[in-house]
């Protein structure tokens, strides 16, 4: 189900258009758009501190740059509207005419079902959105249903990181290893100042779970791998609501969207 619905939950960030719509707000950096259209449905009033806690994989300060900041060009109503609808256009020129099978009404409404099913305990980020109001339109239906599920995932990920022990940049360093990236050259990271990645690294090193910034350690795999799979467990429970049949046609239904929003990606 992650294969299936990452590619929807990811379009923020991997089409043109929400990141325009979010700029004609009056933006002018991506991360700005980025912190305005995640952290708009937890309202205006919440500070850095705890939307860094929520996000956890930031560098210290770096949530601070846009929070508040962003709320004296839009308000979070706006941000959410702008997003949504930056993130509809661009799922309406990449699908096509996969928009008029008659499996993406029913898609919708298995996906919708599933994103609205799971417990909001424990779920910070999942249940900020849960409380807005489902759009009527059915791919904003769409997005905002695979919104829920990614949430609800990271929401899971990062108890499966804490119950490693492994903070919100040691995670980036092992991701970086998975993929077969050195860390130091990682996107998330790369940016920041030589001696704290230094820092993280010899770290990481002494800690057991890198041998240097491009190799895991035995024990640094295991945790990795024991992390992904806990964050699975944890991302079952919307799907559970689901009888045996319906999960079956939702994930027939998605397939051929998803393989769609990969290929977009693919081309750059």
């Amino acid at each position: 189900m992650f294969d299936l619905v990452e590619p929807i939950g990811v379009i923020p960030y991997s089409a043109d258009e929400p990141h325009e719509a979010m700029v004609a707000l009056g933006f002018t950096n991506y991360w700005d758009t980025y912190f305005a259209g995640r952290a708009a449905p937890l309202g205006s009033s919440v500070p850095a501190e705890v939307i860094h806690a929520l996000f956890y994989n930031f560098a210290s300060g770096e949530v601070a740059r846009h929070i508040p900041s962003v709320w004296s060009t839009t308000t979070p109503e706006a941000a959410i509207a702008a997003r949504q609808q930056g993130c509809v256009n661009a799922l309406r020129r990449i699908l096509g005419e996969l928009l008029e099978t008659s499996s993406f009404p029913r898609a919708v409404g298995l996906l919708t079902k599933a994103a609205t099913s799971a417990p909001l305990e424990g779920r910070p980020m999942y249940a900020a959105l849960r409380k807005l109001p489902l759009p009527e339109e059915p791919l904003a239906r769409l997005f905002h249903a695979a919104s829920l599920l990614r949430e609800h995932r990271g929401d899971g990920h990062i108890a499966a990181l804490m119950t490693e022990g492994i903070g919100g940049l040691e995670a980036h360093v092992l991701l970086a290893l998975d993929m077969g990236i050195p860390a130091t050259q990682f996107g998330r990271i790369h940016h920041l100042p030589t001696p704290q990645l230094t820092g993280l690294i010899e770290s990481m090193k002494a800690r057991g779970l890198i041998k240097d910034e491009e190799t895991f350690t035995p024990a640094g795999r295991q945790a990795k791998d024991r992390v992904e799979a806990l964050t699975d467990d944890l991302a079952v429970v919307p799907y559970e609501v689901l009888e045996p049949g319906e999960l079956d046609e939702l994930i027939a239904a998605l397939k051929p969207l998803a393989e769609r929003l990969v290929a977009a990606q693919d081309r750059g």
